[in-house]
């Protein structure tokens, strides 16, 4: 019995930590994501605006920020992501453009400052007439330049043929550009979003609890969906129940041997 259930937690243990498993530390050719809290995002960057001029990161970094790094031509996660953020700027009691803005990056040099543009009209739509159009930029650059963002943030990105495989997820910076959390998925609540804004405002950073998403969920590039990852779960699960029962059944023996011992 007690050979079972090791072998078990060893078999859990394994699938788990697979190649095909759960990384802490993805590589960074890898899609993921490496929290950074506390490091902060290069501010000589120089991205374009949705007219084409220049739009130096760091003169931009002067309250809360919400980072989403997505692309344009995204026919997955993108798109849901971005939904999910429009559902939540009105909601959260703050006000966008004086108590945080919002930058939406392209890491897709494909892209270009007139898809910017068309992405932000479009997005803009489903807020209130009275939302600031400058309290939501979206932004495009070079391959070296978008790379270098996601790298500071630990966003981890692959090409696949003409779509990438990426993280769903968003990155808040405080005042001057210093990662303060991260907010998994594809819906957001106002509370979490305006928790993550008031640390931002105060330069705290923290670890993301909501981080659990990512090892649940995988991208499926075929249909370019995030996907319920069944085995992974049914690893974590079995580990979850196995250990403490092995565990227990080897202190019992342990006390048996200790009772019968001269």
């Amino acid at each position: 019995m007690r050979f079972g259930i090791g072998c078990a937690a060893v078999w859990a243990m394994l699938l788990l930590f697979s190649p095909g498993g759960v990384r802490a530390e993805p590589k960074p050719e890898t899609a993921g994501l490496t929290e950074r809290p506390g490091a902060a995002v290069p501010l000589d960057l120089v991205l374009r605006d949705e007219q084409g001029a220049p739009f130096r990161l760091g003169d931009a970094l002067d309250k809360p920020t919400v980072l989403a790094l997505v692309y344009f031509r995204c026919a997955g996660i993108c798109s849901p992501l971005l939904n999910g953020l429009t559902n939540v700027v009105e909601r959260t009691g703050l006000r966008p453009g004086r108590d945080f803005q919002v930058l939406t990056v392209s890491f897709d040099d494909r892209d270009t400052p007139p898809l910017a543009e068309t992405k932000k009209r479009n997005y803009l739509a489903g807020l209130s007439a009275d939302f600031p159009p400058g309290a939501w930029r979206f932004l495009t650059g070079d391959a070296a330049t978008t790379k270098r963002l996601a790298d500071a943030v630990g966003f981890g990105f692959r090409r696949e043929g003409e779509d990438f495989v990426h993280p769903a997820v968003l990155t808040v910076l405080a005042p001057g550009g210093k990662i303060t959390r991260y907010l998994y998925g594809i819906s957001f609540l106002p509370f979490d979003v305006k928790m993550a804004v008031a640390e931002a405002s105060e330069g705290r950073a923290v670890t993301s609890a909501g981080r659990i998403l990512q090892l649940c969920y995988r991208y499926d590039s075929a249909g370019r969906r995030y996907e319920l990852a069944i085995t992974r779960l049914f690893g974590i699960a079995t580990l979850l129940v196995l250990v403490p029962f092995a565990a227990f059944f080897a202190l019992r023996a342990r006390a048996r041997r200790t009772e019968v011992s001269p």
